[in-house]
Order: structure tokens, then C-alpha cells, then sequence
């Protein structure tokens, strides 16, 4: 069982949680990312936790726009190969369509049959095309339309 928990740079977290080894790094990295794409909840990023250890990263790359909204979702190498990445995702769908039923989720994978595009595929997300990523360049896009 995993837990979502709001990543919020202002906030102290318990001991357990802030001497993860990965901590400080996800701190950083909020901290420059939050004032590019605001921090509004639940439209965040989130420590992914399993059975209290910090095993990843997930969240929203911004509030929605125009109707959608997009997702992002990793687990660190140790952690790969358990459902937690996929947990997280169907977690994150969760999140969105309780605060805004009728949201296109989308998301963005490397342009591969991946581990990401099988949670995504198992989630009911369909492959749309090419598109941009500013990490990646050539992305392949997926969507899953509400029900």
C-alpha cells in the first residue's frame, strides 16, 4: 500500500521522511518548479511513500488547462518492479477526477514500449501521437478521457 504526501517546500516533514537520502533532492527540485507552474493543491507534486520509506515521485505538471490536465510518476531504481509506479498513477487519476470529473489526463512517455507505457495502457490511457517534451524532445503523448 502506498501514500500520497503534498510535496510543499515551506513545510517540515517528520525525521523519517526528511532523512531519506532522496529527500533533499525532491525538495530542490520542487522549489525550482513550483514557480514555474504555481503551486495550487491538489495540482502538486507528491512523495510517494511505501510502508513509511520514500521509494519515488509523482504528481500534476501544473493546474489544468483547457480541459486537461497532465501527470507524471517514478519510482527510484530500487523500487521498480513493485506496483508502485503504477499505484501511484491510478492514485493521481483518483486526485484529479475527485476534484474535476470531466479532466483529460494525459501524460507523456519515452517514444518506447516502456514500464511507463504499460501502466499507462493497463490504466486505460490511450497513445495520441508525437509530441515535444522539454526533457525528453520527441515524446509519445497518452490520454484517458473521463468516463
Amino acid at each position: 500500500m502506498i501514500q500520497l504526501i503534498e510535496i510543499d517546500p515551506d513545510k517540515e516533514y517528520e525525521p523519517n521522511l526528511s532523512s531519506a537520502p532522496e529527500f533533499e533532492n525532491l525538495m530542490a527540485i520542487y522549489r525550482d518548479y513550483y514557480p514555474l507552474i504555481g503551486y495550487q493543491i491538489p495540482w502538486v507534486g507528491y512523495f510517494i511513500l511505501m510502508d513509511g520509506q520514500l521509494v519515488g515521485s509523482c504528481g500534476f505538471t501544473g493546474a489544468p488547462q483547457s480541459g486537461s490536465v497532465e501527470i507524471a510518476y517514478w519510482t527510484f531504481t530500487a523500487y521498480e518492479g513493485r506496483g508502485i509506479a503504477t499505484s501511484a498513477c491510478a492514485n493521481l487519476i483518483t486526485i484529479a477526477w475527485e476534484e474535476q470529473p470531466q479532466l483529460v489526463i494525459r501524460a507523456k512517455t519515452a517514444p518506447e514500449k516502456n514500464a511507463s507505457t504499460r501502466i499507462l495502457e493497463k490504466r486505460g490511457f490511450r497513445f495520441t501521437g508525437v509530441v515535444q517534451d522539454h526533457e525528453i524532445g520527441d515524446a509519445w503523448e497518452w490520454q484517458l478521457l473521463p468516463k
